[in-house]
Order: C-alpha cells, then sequence, then structure tokens
C-alpha cells in the first residue's frame, strides 16, 4: 500500500499524518520584484519520502512539543509556529501536543519543513473543529514560507509568482532517485548570488506538458555548485550509475534527483545505495498524486 492511498492514523483526542517531500522537476528564475522576492515558474512532484506528524489534544491551552529536533529552538520550529498560528487566528483556547518524527532531511530541497508546517495547519484544523477552508488555511501558510501553500492545495502542481500561484497539473507516475549529500545550503546564499540567473523566458503549462523532459532543469544549480562542491559529487554519481539518467537538483538545493527508466534494476540501484559516500542518503522515491493528508484537507 503506498503513502497516498494509506489512510491517516486516527486515535482518541489525536491524529497521525504523513508529510510529504515533494521534488522541483524543474526551476527557472524568471524575474524580481521590487520587494527582492524572486519570481519563479516550477513543477512540484510530490513523492512518498515523509516525515511523520503527531497530533494529540491536551485540556491544557498551550502548545506542547516534545521530542523537538536537536538544534532547533522553538521560534524557528516550522510545527510549533504553524500551531501558535492557526490558534491565534482563531483564538481558540484548545492546545495540542505535537511530536514530529523527522525522516526528510533538513536543508535538502525538498520541502520537508514546509510539509509539516502545511499538515500541522491541515491536522489542527481537523483536530479543534475550526472549519477553516483551504485558501484560509494558504494565506496563513505563506507567513511561514513559500512553499506551504503548495503543500495545502495538496495535489502536484505548476506553480508560478513567489510560490504562491498554484495549479494542478497531471504527471505520471514514476519512481525517482533522490541523493542528499548531508550538506545543506542557505536558500538566501542561492537568492542573494549575483551569478544567478532570473531572466528565464516564461514557459506555458501546455509546453511542459509537451515535453517535460525538454524542461529538467534548474536556474538555483550552477550557483549551488559553486556554494555546495558536494553537489556536483552527486549529479557526477547519478550521471554514472543510473542508465539514461538526466540528474537535477531540487529545489535551492542540495539534493539531486533523477527519473528512472522503467527497465532500471532497482534492486541492483539500491544496493549501491546502500554503499554511498560517507553521510550521504539516498532512496528510490515514488511520486504521488496527492499529499496523503488530502482527505482532511477543507474544500472551497
Amino acid at each position: 500500500m503506498t503513502e497516498e492511498n494509506s489512510t491517516n492514523s486516527l486515535f482518541k483526542d489525536g491524529l497521525q499524518l504523513r508529510c510529504p517531500a515533494k521534488l522541483n522537476l524543474f526551476l527557472h528564475i524568471v524575474g524580481q520584484r521590487s520587494d527582492g522576492y524572486h519570481l519563479l515558474q516550477s513543477v512540484f512532484q510530490l513523492i512518498d519520502w515523509c516525515d511523520i506528524l503527531t497530533l494529540k489534544r491536551i485540556p491544557e491551552n498551550e502548545i506542547r512539543r516534545i521530542n523537538p529536533i536537536h538544534g532547533v529552538p522553538p521560534e524557528h520550529d516550522l510545527v510549533v509556529r504553524a500551531a501558535h498560528l492557526l490558534k491565534d487566528f482563531c483564538q481558540t483556547e484548545q492546545g495540542v501536543e505535537i511530536d514530529l518524527t523527522k525522516t526528510i532531511p533538513m536543508g535538502a530541497g525538498l520541502g520537508g519543513g514546509s510539509s509539516d508546517a502545511a499538515c500541522t495547519l491541515i491536522g489542527l484544523n481537523q483536530l479543534w473543529d475550526l472549519k477553516l477552508d483551504t485558501p484560509t488555511l494558504s494565506q496563513l501558510g505563506l507567513k511561514l514560507g513559500a512553499d506551504v501553500p503548495f503543500f495545502l492545495y495538496g495535489q502536484n502542481a505548476f506553480v508560478e509568482g513567489i510560490g504562491e500561484q498554484i495549479r494542478a497539473i497531471p504527471l505520471q507516475t514514476q519512481d525517482f532517485v533522490v541523493i542528499f549529500p548531508n550538506k545543506g545550503i542557505a536558500t538566501a546564499q542561492i537568492f542573494q548570488s549575483p551569478e544567478l540567473t532570473r531572466d528565464h523566458a516564461p514557459i506555458t503549462i501546455d509546453d511542459f506538458l509537451a515535453s517535460p523532459s525538454a524542461f529538467r532543469s534548474n536556474d538555483c544549480q550552477a550557483v549551488a555548485v559553486q556554494k555546495c562542491p558536494e553537489v556536483k559529487q552527486v549529479l557526477d554519481w547519478i550521471a554514472e550509475v543510473v542508465p539514461n539518467a538526466a540528474p537535477c537538483m531540487s529545489g535551492s538545493g542540495s539534493s539531486v534527483f533523477s527519473a528512472l527508466d522503467p527497465k532500471t534494476d532497482s534492486a541492483k540501484l539500491e544496493n549501491l545505495l546502500q554503499n554511498l559516500p560517507k553521510g550521504w542518503i539516498g532512496r528510490i522515491v515514488r511520486g504521488l498524486n496527492k499529499n496523503p493528508a488530502y482527505n482532511l484537507i477543507s474544500s472551497e
């Protein structure tokens, strides 16, 4: 059973949600606003690499975080920030205990933190019976990060603007190899670089659907390779060992992925992934059509 089709775990006074990662099948920077925000185009593909979020209702009027992530203070913890944001917005006196099991690497360009924040909003909307619709949750989510509205939208999407213009896009279900070299890149480092391409010619959804492989590029990748040589090492590793690979970095890095040919020897590739350079994290993942928490998302 896939992550997408499995039901969310419900228990007395609580629920458990799978928070999926995403891949940027391409990422173009097409301009920059006067306020400094970059304008982008991208296709976001959900994948079955998931964190596990557990929310439990408590009688106390507080947000209680258990098993916090080492080195991440509460004010930077996106699930805590999301819970406080929703609680303050709705002026509810309900409380929650939050536990998060991280498997998606941080600083990898896979959207793990944004997904965790989105699922916190989705889960608490259900747990606290707030009945907020998706547009309202998305407006709140945008305060936490540009990718949060995508995860609230819950479907693979063609994304534009600063990440707030989201349109569903049909994608073929396929497998990918994803490798994180265990060294993250600060997004600000990429987007503040004078070497970043900011004038990529815009494309349309029809352009992408007509030839998806023609747009497997990332405007952040060249800068990331300069800032983090490990990105180039992963690109080279995938190109060498994966048949017909077209490796590409996801987001602002530093994870690299490649779609897998259906004829790929998965057992052989899994064995290679068990013997990656020290510290690297690699997985074979499958694309999802919907966020596993989709059935909890309020319709407009």
